[in-house]
């Protein structure tokens, strides 16, 4: 969904935005996801704080509650994301006194089904099958699909955003992808390294996507994420990252997770979201049948939110005995 309403630069942006309700905080207090407007138009704040500076007294004795020196890290669609300080005063550069310690991501103009993705809510657990898969989730995959909901990834893959973040760019046609960093990476902590592959081909949607014949592609693939990824950030070795994927993922393009293992495991990386790329090639090499056999014909257990429309209009209906 492409904004043709913003005449303001991305930085003007987070001081414009004015507080409706809170509507998620994690529970270590790190982040915070707001709610608000921006010229009468809805918009989610999430406010992260980044690894403390910690190399100095003087860094330390610096941090306080307000946000300045908003810096703009990149922008796409309605996705904006920044580093800011939250002490100091707003002019200049940040400095060591003055850290840049918070990590903001800015989508405006949101949509309701954000409002409800990053609401705190009730969570389930719901065990998808082959036939509710073909049956229900795959017409709701292909349905957001049509509605513009990869303009961004296809922005990105096509170059004409964010190029400037690519950090690595490998092969041709179908086996061709990229690396940038997840929008949640502040770009400079090793600890928290999260960076993001995403493959060029468009017919794999999600993992149910993947067959037996994709073992060979995915085999390469896996090799040259993790080869690329220590030749970008030499300071990491090859078995200090993992590879995991979504289920249900936030957009439906096959994409795969690079994390530093040391990241800590919050709910995306929680068993019931995230599912091993080690793992789900174990599965299907392990498979019987043919070339074609794959995830699509599997069980897969995995928890939804019950603000979720795969709740409210799948599994919930399911449950209650509604829908077969």
């Amino acid at each position: 969904m492409a904004n043709t309403q913003e005449k303001e630069s991305p930085e003007a942006l987070v001081s414009k935005f004015e507080i409706t309700r809170l509507l998620n905080q994690d529970q270590n207090g790190r982040r915070i996801t707001l709610l608000g407007t921006i010229n009468n138009q809805q918009g989610i704040l999430t406010a992260e704080r980044a690894a403390f500076a910690t190399e100095s007294p003087a860094a330390l004795q610096a941090f306080h509650a307000a946000i300045t020196r908003v810096t703009n890290l990149g922008d796409n669609d309605i996705y904006r994301w920044y580093m800011a300080s939250s002490c100091g005063s707003p002019a200049g550069e940040a400095t060591e006194a003055a850290p840049s310690d918070l990590k903001l991501n800015l989508i405006w103009p949101c949509t309701e089904q954000h409002i409800r993705k990053y609401s705190s809510q009730v969570l389930r657990v719901v065990t998808e099958t082959p036939s509710i898969y073909s049956t229900h989730v795959r017409p709701y995959m292909q349905a957001k699909r049509e509605e513009g909901r990869l303009n961004w990834v296809f922005n990105i893959l096509e170059g004409r955003t964010e190029q400037e973040d690519v950090i690595l760019r490998d092969g041709e046609g179908e086996d061709a992808f990229l690396v940038l960093p997840d929008l949640n990476w502040d770009r400079k902590t090793m600890g928290s390294l999260h960076l993001l592959g995403l493959v060029q081909r468009r017919d794999i949607w999600s993992l149910r996507d993947l067959k037996k014949r994709h073992l060979p592609w995915l085999r390469v693939l896996r090799k040259r994420l993790l080869e690329g990824t220590v030749r970008a950030f030499p300071e990491l070795e090859v078995d200090q990252l993992k590879l995991y994927v979504h289920y249900q993922p936030t957009y439906y393009h096959f994409h795969i997770h690079i994390v530093n293992v040391m990241l800590e495991a919050g709910s995306t990386q929680a068993t019931g979201k995230a599912f091993g790329l080690e793992n789900l090639m174990s599965q299907l090499e392990t498979m019987e049948g043919d070339d074609d056999a794959g995830l699509a014909d599997v069980d897969l257990t995995y928890f939804l939110g019950e603000a979720s429309e795969l709740w409210t209009d799948v599994f919930g209906p399911i449950k209650a005995g509604k829908l077969e």
